[in-house]
This record gives structure tokens, C-alpha cells and sequence, in this order.
């Protein structure tokens, strides 16, 4: 009897270090700073992970994550998009990038679509970027790198110098403060604000 306690004693060890092994590194993901009515941490779910060799860091291999050739030539259009005064030759050149840009967006002087993927970047119409701000849709970590779309509302705003991480999805009639670091989803009509963004209450 000893003997078969012995064994199921093992065998719940073993499954157990099966379920950590199995385990996504997303579920660890603490979650104390998702807003409220977002539904979780859904950026994570979203996040397409590519590791890359171990020893050095993800971003010393980005060429064979992305053409250098795109890249450069992504470049160049987002140098003319953050320097253009027009709102209709930034909505034309973000379309040029592949990124899905409704009627009525308003890109603000000096704002920042993502380099290597601005194809994953959806603005909804009459949504406003302000000026300074980065959308992102990569992020190179040490042992992987990970893509995401970014999607950001109809008539959703993002002050001057927001930072939107990838995977984030603004909601509609949302409103990101100046200065604010997006980390999570953002409710529909919901305001944010703060690095990691949070819900703005009102008393």
C-alpha cells in the first residue's frame, strides 16, 4: 500500500511539473493593471511570439524578422508622415504603409506609426493621434519577439506623447491623456490616464 501511495504521490508531482512546463508565460502576466471592463488582459492573448536563438538579444536578429529593405523604405514614408502638415497626405501615405485608416483621421505633427509592421495598425474614423505619439505593433524582448495589431476606435483620442504598446485595442469614443503609457485595452468611452494608463475616475 505504501508503495502504490508512493507512486500516486509521484505521478501528481509529475503532472503538476506538466502543467507548469505546458503553462503560456501569458498567464503570468499580472492583471492589476487591466481597466476596468476590458475583459482581461486580451494584448496578451493577441501577441503573435517568435523566439529567436538563445545568447543574445531578439532585436540583434530583426533582419530576419523583417525585409531591411521594407524597413527602410517604411522609414522614409514615416519620416514624411511626421513632418507633413497635411492631414490628407498623412492619410494617404499611412494607407501607402498598409495601415487601415478611416474617414476623418486626424494624425498629429510629429506621431509615429510603427516601423516594421504599420500594416497592423487600424484607426477608425475621425480618431486623433496626437502629436508625438508612437503606435506600436512589435516589441523586442531578449528571447523573443512579439507582433500585434494595434486598433484604435472611431472618434477615439490619444493625447500629445502616448505611447500605444501592441496587441492594444482603443475602444470607440475613448480618450488616452497626454503623457500616457497604453499597456492594456481601452473600453469603449472609457478616459485613461498615467504610465501604465488607468481609468480616470470622476467624483
Amino acid at each position: 500500500m505504501e508503495d502504490d501511495q508512493g507512486d500516486d504521490d509521484r505521478d501528481a508531482d509529475a503532472s503538476a511539473d506538466s502543467a507548469t512546463a505546458d503553462q503560456d508565460p501569458a498567464d503570468d502576466v499580472p492583471t492589476d493593471h487591466v481597466p476596468a471592463g476590458s475583459g482581461g488582459p486580451a494584448r496578451y492573448d493577441r501577441l503573435e511570439r517568435h523566439p529567436t536563438p538563445g545568447g543574445r538579444n531578439s532585436l540583434r536578429f530583426w533582419t530576419d524578422a523583417k525585409s531591411p529593405v521594407r524597413v527602410a523604405l517604411n522609414y522614409l514614408v514615416v519620416w514624411l508622415i511626421r513632418i507633413s502638415p497635411s492631414l490628407r497626405a498623412k492619410n494617404w501615405l499611412l494607407r501607402r504603409l498598409g495601415a487601415d485608416v478611416g474617414e476623418g483621421v486626424s494624425w498629429g505633427l510629429e506621431a509615429t506609426p510603427d516601423v516594421f509592421w504599420p500594416e497592423r495598425i487600424s484607426l477608425g474614423e475621425d480618431a486623433i493621434v496626437g502629436y508625438d505619439s508612437v503606435l506600436l505593433c512589435h516589441e523586442f524582448l531578449q528571447d523573443e519577439y512579439r507582433v500585434g495589431d494595434v486598433v484604435v476606435g472611431d472618434r477615439a483620442m490619444l493625447g500629445a506623447n502616448v505611447t500605444v504598446l501592441p496587441g492594444v485595442h482603443v475602444g470607440d469614443d475613448a480618450q488616452v491623456a497626454a503623457n500616457s503609457l497604453v499597456a492594456d485595452d481601452v473600453p469603449d468611452g472609457e478616459t485613461v490616464a498615467g504610465v501604465p494608463a488607468e481609468p480616470v475616475r470622476r467624483e
